[in-house]
Parts: C-alpha cells; sequence; structure tokens
C-alpha cells in the first residue's frame, strides 16, 4: 500500500462514493502508482502536462469504463507499454480496468478492454453503481455557447449514471445510426437498395425515441436543483428569473404523439433529404440543451461571467441530483477549474466541497487557491520524471 493521506474533514454521516486506493500502471505519464486516500479534500498540483489530469482521468475510467478525454482507449496506454491497469478501492469494492494497445502482443487474443469489480468481469454500466463521481473540467467553460455535442455528453454522461437501460439504448441507437449513414451512402451511389433501411430504421427509432423520453426526464429532475443553485450563486439574478434547460430538438412531439412517433414521422418527411446528403438528418444525435432565463438563449446574451454562473449551478444541481438518486454523495473532481472562477464563485464551490466527504482538485499552485480550502486539504504535489510520474504528499 502506498502513502495515506490525512483524515481531511467528516464526512457529515453520510453514506458517500469515495476512492480509498488507487493503483496506477503504464497510465500516460504513471509509470507505477500506489496511493491510498483518506476523506475530505484532496488538492493535487503540479506543472502543467506532469499527470494531474490523468489522475482524475484514472478516477473516471474506474466509474464509467471510459476517458473523459479520448474516446480511444489506446492513448491511455503508457508510451512502450501494451497495457495500462487501473485499480481501486472503494469501500469493500475492487475495481480494475485494462485498457490494452491495438496491434500488441496482448492484443493478440482478442482482448481490448477487461472490466473486473472483486475479479469478477463486468460491463461498463455496472461501475456507476460502484463509484459515482461528478467532473468539473476546463471544457466545461465552453457549455453554454460551445458545440452542442458538449451539452449533449453532459446530459447523456448524466442520464448513463442515474437512468436505467440509457447507456444501453445510447448503444444500440450508435450502431443503427452508424449503419443507417453507410447505408444511405450505399443508396446514393446505387449500391443498394431502399427496402434495406427498413431494417436499421426499427432500433433507430425504437432506442432514440426511448433515448429523447428519457432526456426529457432528466431535465424536469434537474429543473428545481439547478434553480436552487443558481439563485444560491446569483441571488440577483435568479431573484428575477429561474435558470433553466431547454431541449431543442429538430422532431419536437404534436398533440399525442411520444418521442418514437415524432421521430418516426420526420424520418418520413426528411426521406429524400438524407438520401441526397448520405447521412441520417433527425435524431437525438442532432438534438441540443438550450441554457434560457425568462425564455431567453444565455449563448445570445449572457456575459462571460453569467455563462460561468450558469455552468457553476448546472454542476452544484449535478451534485444534488446525484446525491438524491441514493443519498450517496459522489465523489467530485475539479480539473483546474478555480483560476477560472472570480473570488465570489469560488467561495460557493469551497463551501460545497466543504460538504462533501471526498474531492479532488488539480492546480498548478496551491496559492492559487483559497485559504479555507487549502486549511482542510490534504496536498498531493505531482512530479514528473523520466522513470514515470509520482504523487508526493
Amino acid at each position: 500500500m502506498g502513502a495515506t493521506a490525512g483524515a481531511g474533514i467528516g464526512t457529515l454521516g453520510l453514506v458517500a462514493a469515495s476512492l480509498d486506493n488507487l493503483r496506477l500502471t503504464d497510465l500516460r505519464a504513471y509509470s507505477t502508482l500506489d496511493i491510498a486516500f483518506g476523506p475530505g479534500p484532496h488538492l493535487v498540483w503540479g506543472p502543467n502536462a506532469a499527470g494531474k489530469t490523468s489522475l482524475l482521468e484514472a478516477m473516471v475510467v474506474l466509474a464509467r469504463g471510459a476517458s473523459h478525454r479520448t474516446t480511444t482507449d489506446a492513448e491511455l496506454v503508457r508510451w512502450g507499454s501494451d497495457v495500462a491497469r487501473i485499480e481501486g478501492r472503494t469501500g469493500a469494492e475492487e475495481i480494475e480496468v485494462a485498457l490494452v494497445r491495438p496491434g500488441s502482443a496482448a492484443a493478440a487474443t482478442g482482448a481490448r478492454k477487461r472490466i473486473r469489480v472483486n475479479g469478477v468481469a463486468r460491463r461498463a454500466a455496472a461501475l456507476a453503481e460502484k463509484l459515482r463521481v461528478v467532473l468539473f473540467a476546463p471544457e466545461d467553460m465552453l457549455l453554454v455557447a460551445g458545440s452542442p455535442s458538449l451539452r449533449r455528453a453532459t446530459l447523456d454522461q448524466l442520464a448513463s449514471t442515474l437512468l436505467p437501460g440509457y447507456a444501453a439504448n445510447l448503444a444500440t441507437y450508435g450502431r443503427a445510426l452508424q449503419q443507417r449513414n453507410g447505408l444511405l451512402r450505399a443508396i446514393r451511389d446505387e449500391t443498394a437498395g431502399r427496402d434495406e433501411l427498413r431494417y436499421w430504421d426499427r432500433p433507430f427509432l425504437d432506442a432514440g425515441g426511448d433515448i429523447v423520453a428519457a432526456r426529457h426526464e432528466l431535465l424536469r429532475r434537474l429543473a428545481r436543483p439547478l434553480a436552487e443553485a443558481h439563485r444560491e450563486i446569483a441571488p440577483e439574478e435568479g431573484s428575477t428569473a429561474s435558470l433553466e434547460l431547454s431541449y431543442v430538438t429538430n422532431a419536437p412531439a404534436g398533440p399525442d404523439e411520444t418521442a418514437r412517433d415524432a421521430l418516426a414521422r420526420r424520418l418520413e418527411e426528411t426521406a429524400e433529404k438524407e438520401l441526397w446528403n448520405g447521412t441520417t438528418l433527425i435524431g437525438p444525435h442532432r438534438d441540443d440543451v438550450a441554457f434560457e432565463m425568462a425564455g431567453r438563449d444565455l449563448s445570445a446574451f449572457a456575459s462571460r461571467g453569467q455563462q460561468r454562473t450558469a455552468i457553476l449551478a448546472l454542476k452544484l444541481a449535478e451534485l444534488d441530483l446525484v446525491t438524491d438518486h441514493d443519498g450517496r454523495p459522489p465523489l467530485l473532481l475539479l480539473d483546474d477549474v478555480f483560476s477560472e472562477l472570480d473570488p465570489a464563485r469560488r467561495g460557493h464551490l469551497v463551501r460545497r466541497i466543504a460538504a462533501l466527504p471526498q474531492a479532488f482538485v488539480t492546480t498548478t499552485t496551491l496559492d492559487d487557491l483559497d485559504q479555507a480550502l487549502r486549511a482542510i486539504a490534504t496536498p498531493w504535489e505531482v512530479r514528473p520524471g523520466d522513470a514515470g510520474a509520482t504523487l508526493v504528499g
């Protein structure tokens, strides 16, 4: 076992998702790491590219089975190695995720990714039952005005954590969408017939309809904690209008229509245009979510400070919603976001961190963090090196 962190603050009597131990082998900058963590906030500091974000990335992989930084598992494997291993203990649960570099000797057996809980093979969807995380990363600062894909990914990740079957529907929808797009291009090039589309239309509509319905349900659940968090952070704004998330779709349901019905209708309406473009033009993969106040889209009128307030409110609402799901506060991961917030917003975040059983915060220097947070936290310095990054308490 590695070094042990200080006790930090109490857990307020809550049964929480916390990470007691983390072991890394050949993960990005880390050759080997074996470290134990106690409760309370942990401050991970060091120069850029030292390995701070990779440490949080490993925690995300333990909770989700995949990285938030890349869709290619091989990128996590340390250069010159065949397999990266991430192992963690949370309570009585031992989680292991092994990632294999394609073309390596280890990949010759057909293995790509192995996930085990207490030595038993499991699917990635099962990990959320063992360890839940809420991640606040620099790219989240673009949520209000950035690409719709960022907002969809945020919604999908939260839905996958809270709603049974959502992740499976996303996977089914993704396969059907890929096949439909391939067939549409083939039909356009006259190498396939239109009848072949019907086989993939059914899973596309079934899974797509369920995804849209689940997204609406998630937004309904988020409404109250989002409005309350926004009023907490910006009472002068929240007193006049509530912050809301609005679902923006190219297949709105009419009277007495289900989400699936609306998708089916729009699929017929856009059939010829799809063939012309060789791609699927409607569906949840093209939908969006808008941050609104008093019916106005924040991306069109809000200042940078107002946008950051809305994003912070969403993250705090996510914390509340995940906690309310089963009474277990999630593990909060903050990747170098304090520098993006003004002192007042930092203060709100510090108070939330102090109330959590465990949290991890990265920064290039401890001087950038509030004294109140530093006083109750355990510091860890990440030191880069030719033999691999190390974590020093």
